[in-house]
């Protein structure tokens, strides 16, 4: 593993979950941590940003150049997430969906091990 990955990968750890604590902070209203959560967030997303810049540009190419299967991998990933979380609230936070939502979160899973082969075909 080249450095620049690691690198990588710990910014996009740290702004994943900054990232999702934010949004927790926006969405539990029992937090009542509303404005907090969306500069979290914010801050998360611009950390995702730049880890997004640091590992193009480590690679040496522009980071503003992003071709159409990396969109797609991106998209596939960000539906497989939301598929997992929406699975984790109907199992544990909605009343009478525990089967249902262990479904669809299986469904987000199975999304997810989809990039394995999509990030490892590139190299």
């Amino acid at each position: 593993m080249k450095k620049i990955d690691l690198v990588t990968m710990l910014m996009g750890a740290v702004g994943g979950i900054a990232f999702s604590l934010g949004m927790c902070m926006c969405t539990v209203t029992q937090w009542d941590t509303f404005g907090p959560g969306v500069i979290t967030g914010a801050a998360g997303l611009l950390f995702l940003v730049a880890a997004l810049a640091v590992h193009r540009r480590g690679h040496g190419k522009r980071w503003t150049a992003i071709s159409g299967r990396a969109v797609g991998t991106v998209a596939l990933g960000a539906a497989g997430a939301l598929t997992l979380g929406l699975g984790m609230c109907m199992s544990m936070v909605w009343s009478g969906l525990l089967v249902p939502g262990i479904a669809v979160g299986i469904l987000g899973i199975a999304m997810l091990l989809c990039l394995v082969p999509l990030c490892h075909s590139r190299h």
